[in-house]
């Protein structure tokens, strides 16, 4: 059963940058089409970026479009979500998921069986 493990969020000021990780046990990652989603307080929960099975090209939501960089590396497991010029409105609760049952992520949550627990990402102003 893969499990999904965040880190890496924290405070940060607007401007700055941080790079969350996503680290996958019990299957390999490189297995699963991946995406990142985000979750601030009373909102839905939005996709941030995703990619497909075994890696390639990486979709981004306009809002993060040229500031966010997802990567993988697959000798850790692990997928990276770099966030750069952080704003105020990028607070949220930052979560990967996977997919096994589709070969290209999507911005649709229900595409994805295994979520992980959440890293907070808090940007002041």
């Amino acid at each position: 059963q893969l499990q999904l493990v965040e880190s890496g969020g924290g405070l940060v000021q607007s401007g700055g940058s941080l790079t969350l990780s996503c680290v996958a046990s019990g299957s390999r990652l490189d297995s699963y089409a991946i995406g990142w989603f985000r979750q601030a307080p009373g909102e839905r929960r939005e996709g941030v970026s995703y990619s497909r099975r075994g890696g390639g090209p990486t979709a981004y939501a306009n809002s993060v479009l040229g500031r966010f960089t997802m990567s993988s590396d697959n000798a850790k497991n692990t997928v990276y979500l770099q966030m750069n010029n952080l704003e105020p409105e990028d607070t949220a609760t930052y979560y990967c998921a996977a997919s096994a049952s589709y070969d290209v992520g999507s911005f649709h949550a229900v595409v994805y069986e295994h979520w992980g627990q959440g890293t907070q990402v808090t940007v002041s102003s």
